[in-house]
């Protein structure tokens, strides 16, 4: 299990071992968003190879469309 920081909140999870995972968990693997790993941005292409560790802070940003 590993605490991490998730917009403000803490979070423990028991089996995320990269950024995809943590995303899908919260039901925004599908979703356009921005995702910062401790203030560095991670572009989607790195999603996969991020890895999550205890006491990361994850700032997750959904883009809406509109007009």
């Amino acid at each position: 299990m590993i605490r991490l920081t998730v917009n403000g909140e803490t979070m423990q999870l028991y089996s995320t071992d990269n950024l995809k995972q943590l995303l899908e968990s919260l039901h925004l693997g599908e979703k356009r968003v921005a995702v910062e790993v401790n203030r560095e941005i991670i572009p989607q292409s790195l999603h996969q190879t991020t890895r999550i560790r205890e006491g990361d802070r994850v700032e997750i940003v959904r883009a809406i469309g509109g007009g």
